[in-house]
């Protein structure tokens, strides 16, 4: 498997506006996901479908984070077209996963080796028709047209509309700390809100709450370089553990639903028993893994805010 990629943040300063702000961080992701886009498009290299989504969610969570300063009037049509980007790409990472991190890590676990090797390349077929889908994608007139669009509306500060109220205007003139300390402290709050009963949570509400932990990460990662000082890292290590956890209970509760789609057209007895006993053996794994749940939250429950020190 390749090697996870570390995204450094935007270099926001203190002296920023929040309209500033907001702009070095959707420039910074949206040079991310170009440089990624080819290394996408060719396939050869499972990051580049991973980091190019990665960046469209990052952008994404940028405009929900600086709502409160920037109308949804403005940032929604962006978001529609970053969510069907990311989207499209959807199919070829969760292949890219249960190869790479499902098939590669069961691999002569069970022994229905014959089963394996047609469940392996039934699921590469699949993951060759997603990755047609992923360059018809980047080839179409609507993929151009954001590429294009979205940099020039960056680079004219398109969020200062002519004409805004003044009080709008303020919002986004106004200091990054104090509205980023504002972000981190709800995130953090409606992320704790989803962890109420968490032993009693199904694998869709742990879903839900994996997507509130990276919410909060993508803001602890964006204002890191303004309270870097006062402990950010720390918490950070204990939210990138939780959400670890969370992340490999998702790739498992979701297998089933993909081994589906994989053998749609399949009859292959072989094939189908080898994906019964993989759902089997990564069931048992789920409940094994899931009794960290418990341990890793209350480490990242019981952190300590930095940014309100």
């Amino acid at each position: 498997m390749e090697t996870a990629v570390k995204i450094k943040g935007a270099p926001i300063k203190d002296r920023h506006s929040t309209g500033e702000t907001f702009g070095l961080i959707l420039r910074y992701n949206f040079d991310y996901l170009q440089e990624w886009a080819p290394v996408a498009r060719r396939g050869e290299n499972i990051e580049g479908v991973h980091q190019a989504r990665v960046a469209l969610r990052r952008m994404r969570s940028a405009l929900g984070l600086f709502r409160k300063a920037i109308p949804r009037s403005i940032t929604d049509p962006w978001s529609v077209e970053m969510q069907w980007i990311a989207s499209t790409m959807g199919a070829a990472r969760d292949l890219d996963v249960f190869i790479h991190e499902g098939l590669k890590a069961m691999s002569g676990k069970i022994p229905l080796e014959s089963g394996e090797k047609k469940l392996t390349a039934l699921a590469e077929q699949r993951r060759e028709e997603a990755y047609v889908q992923v360059r018809a994608l980047m080839e179409s007139e609507r993929y151009q047209t954001f590429m294009k669009e979205f940099p020039a509306w960056l680079d004219s500060r398109g969020w200062y509309k002519e004409g805004m109220p003044a009080a709008e205007r303020s919002r986004m003139d106004k200091n990054i700390r104090r509205y980023a300390s504002m972000v981190l402290s709800r995130r953090m709050a409606s992320t704790l809100s989803f962890g109420n009963h968490l032993e009693e949570m199904n694998s869709v509400e742990l879903h839900a709450l994996r997507i509130e932990c990276k919410k909060l990460r993508y803001a602890f990662e964006f204002f890191l370089p303004l309270f870097v000082e006062k402990g950010m890292v720390s918490f950070g290590q204990h939210l990138k553990g939780l959400q670890d956890l969370l992340g490999v209970l998702n790739d498992v509760a979701v297998m089933p639903g993909l081994l589906e789609k994989i053998l749609a057209d399949s009859t292959d007895l072989e094939t189908v028993q080898y994906a019964g006993a993989l759902v089997g053996w990564r069931a048992r794994q789920y409940e094994e893994i899931r009794a960290q749940l418990t341990t890793r939250w209350e480490e990242f429950s019981s952190s300590a805010l930095p940014w309100m020190k």
